[in-house]
């Protein structure tokens, strides 16, 4: 009889364990994203993730993390505070695509400060390889500090300033994003 009591303890808390873990994510296709992410200090939330996609083909789930949730893109990139998008591969992605991606957002949405942070968009651009289904590629903006790639888990590279890290997060946030289900979801939309 005590051996079943604790049987049955063991179960439920193996299940209440199991149920935590997922209360403790998001997941789009497949994907899993922390409800949480660390920026210097900072806790981030999960504002939303959405799917890339170019036609019908998946590309990559993006997740945008913030100080506190909100829709508004605008004052995303007002605020002088840490932000952070977490891209996870849903299938093999070379280099020219992926920088050609970039490249392209980077010359519909950075606006003004096309010319300023060229050479540090190429710079980054330089940072980024073949992506492979799985891998995942995190952009960090911490005031003060800059924004750090981490591309597989380690720091690939840091950019100096705010206005980088409005230039680089304007692919996703800016009026012509990769697509508008990707924007829409990371908006939580």
């Amino acid at each position: 009889m005590m051996k079943s009591i604790v049987r049955r303890l063991l179960a439920t808390s193996m299940l209440l364990l199991a149920l935590a873990a997922v209360a403790q994510a998001a997941v789009l296709s497949g994907v899993t994203m922390p409800d949480q992410v660390n920026a210097g200090g900072a806790t981030l939330v999960l504002n939303g993730l959405g799917m890339r996609k170019v036609a019908i083909i998946k590309v990559y789930v993006g997740g945008l993390y913030l100080p506190a949730r909100t829709h508004d893109a605008n004052a995303i990139m007002a605020a002088d505070a840490p932000r952070a998008i977490r891209m996870e591969f849903v299938r093999d992605v070379d280099k020219g695509r992926l920088t050609g991606g970039f490249r392209e957002g980077f010359e519909k949405n950075a606006g003004a400060r096309v010319a300023s942070q060229k050479a540090n968009f190429e710079r980054f651009l330089g940072l980024v390889g073949d992506q492979k289904k799985g891998a995942v590629m995190t952009f960090t903006y911490v005031p003060g500090t800059g924004t750090v790639i981490n591309i597989g888990g380690k720091d690939a590279g840091t950019f100096e300033g705010k206005e980088f890290a409005d230039a680089l997060f304007s692919l996703w946030l800016g009026p012509v994003p990769p697509s508008n289900d990707l924007r829409k979801g990371m908006l939580g939309l």
